[in-house]
């Protein structure tokens, strides 16, 4: 096999490993830990504190320690987080939502750059397109990586499957779903019962042993990785001091392209928001009952993983413009059908063809956004994807945040308006490549390193 595809396999089944724990972890904490909200603040730490990381931490330990032993030890951080739960308070699950999140953007800043590097790597020896190849190995990757939330799913589905109690839900309870929902309790009166601590601490064993595994494949077979020479020469020469390092990811917004891919940057994180605290609440909880969230969010997640691999695979035959007008134009679609639609256990396939649709849409965002952030900042790999994870996450934030404040129909309008917000900035960003790249000598000699030439701006 390959050696840099070798690589992006086991990074890929790292995260797999990893994501299935904390990506059902995550569906669960509010409903394991209710209590004056523990769940759902938990939540808000991670976030903030994945923020505050975005910052400063990547640079920094991407430079000292190198990409592999920087998502070895950032993974880490999630084993923490789940053991945190086996006793969940405000003083063990919020320090430990702290570490998990100082720790999400160092691990995915340093996969982000090992891809990328892997990439460019492979293409030059190869004689190929470097960005065909770095959207290549990332549809690999969010392949593998996006079907944990199938297995998370159904890991919890099935351990949590005998507390299982479906109740009937009154027409004057459906009466409250979807869009115009009422901000009322009725969303929660269908349920699991409450599991046993036995099954609890069963399902925190099986995702912290995930975790666990995760780490050792990252540890005993991925290869260490390194920057081009001139690159990792300059680094021996001069090393930077925390404060430049601190400021690195604010110093790369003065790149003007990095500026206008902040609301594309950030719709990723509204609507994985909207779907996984809005959509399963209002719509399939309300109508269908929580016993189906489960099986909503996997054929999210399956659909999520076939079109990562397919969208990284054609690529380089549509052009990524296309690929964003189609995720666009989906997402658009669904957000105007949601807003028209009133759920009712009657219509049950309706239930899955919104995720499947939004799964399409998230592969693209997904897949593209990282390919873009790769090529166009391929000498600030690492700021650049520190900065993606930072505007990815404010995106959560903000939905969150007001998640419980609004109406779901307020939010489908955030959640277009952001989109067509993102889609302006992002022709605005490729209109600047456009003119940028025709003719230049420079851009025929790295045309597989960037999108420099317009046969190859896609």
């Amino acid at each position: 096999m390959e050696r840099n595809l070798k690589n992006v396999l086991v990074i890929s089944f790292g995260f797999l490993l990893l994501f299935t724990a904390y990506g059902g972890l995550q569906s669960l904490q509010s409903s394991l830990h209710s209590e004056e909200g523990l769940g759902v603040a938990s939540l808000s730490v991670v976030y903030a504190a994945l923020i505050l990381s975005s910052m400063f931490l990547p640079p920094i330990l991407i430079k000292k320690l190198g990409c592999k032993w920087t998502i070895a030890g950032s993974m880490c951080c999630y084993i923490v987080f789940s053991l945190g739960n086996f006793y969940a308070s405000w003083y063990t699950l919020i320090p430990t939502s702290v570490i998990l999140g100082l720790g999400g953007a160092p691990l995915w800043s340093a996969k982000c750059t090992y891809l990328t590097i892997a990439g460019n790597s492979y293409a030059e020896k190869a004689g190929k397109n470097g960005k065909d190849i770095i959207n290549q190995y990332f549809g690999v990757f969010f392949l593998i990586f996006q079907s944990s939330g199938i297995w998370g799913n159904l890991i919890s589905s099935l351990i949590f499957s005998q507390a299982s109690n479906k109740v009937e839900i009154s027409e004057e309870n459906l009466a409250s779903c979807g869009a115009y929902d009422c901000l009322t309790d009725t969303t929660n009166t269908t349920g699991l019962a409450e599991p046993s601590n036995s099954l609890i601490y069963t399902l925190l064993g099986i995702y912290t042993a995930s975790g666990v595994l995760a780490v050792l494949l990252i540890v005993v077979f991925l290869d260490q990785i390194k920057p081009d020479q001139a690159e990792t020469e300059k680094e021996t020469l001069e090393t930077p001091s925390f404060c430049s390092t601190f400021l690195a990811t604010f110093q790369h917004l003065k790149d003007k392209r990095q500026c206008l891919l902040i609301p594309l940057t950030m719709t990723s994180g509204f609507e994985q928001g909207f779907l996984s605290g809005d959509y399963t609440k209002t719509y399939v909880t309300c109508a269908l009952g929580i016993h189906y969230v489960g099986y909503v969010m996997i054929c999210f997640s399956s659909v999520n993983s076939l079109c990562s691999l397919l969208f990284g695979k054609i690529s380089q035959f549509t052009g990524r413009k296309l690929l964003f007008a189609l995720a666009a134009v989906t997402n658009t679609a669904c957000i105007i059908a949601l807003l028209l639609w009133k759920p009712h256990p009657k219509q049950l396939a309706v239930f899955f063809v919104f995720p499947a649709l939004w799964g399409l849409s998230d592969a693209i965002w997904q897949t593209q956004t990282n390919g873009l952030y790769g090529i166009l900042f391929e000498k600030h790999k690492e700021a650049a994807f520190a900065n993606y994870r930072l505007w990815e996450s404010f995106g959560f934030v903000i939905a969150f945040g007001y998640s419980t404040k609004l109406q779901v129909y307020i939010k489908l309008y955030i959640l277009l308006s952001v989109l067509v917000l993102s889609m302006v900035m992002y022709g605005a960003v490729e209109y600047l490549e456009a003119k940028s790249s025709p003719g230049t000598p420079t851009a025929t000699k790295k045309e597989n390193v960037g999108p420099l030439t317009k046969e190859t701006d896609m």
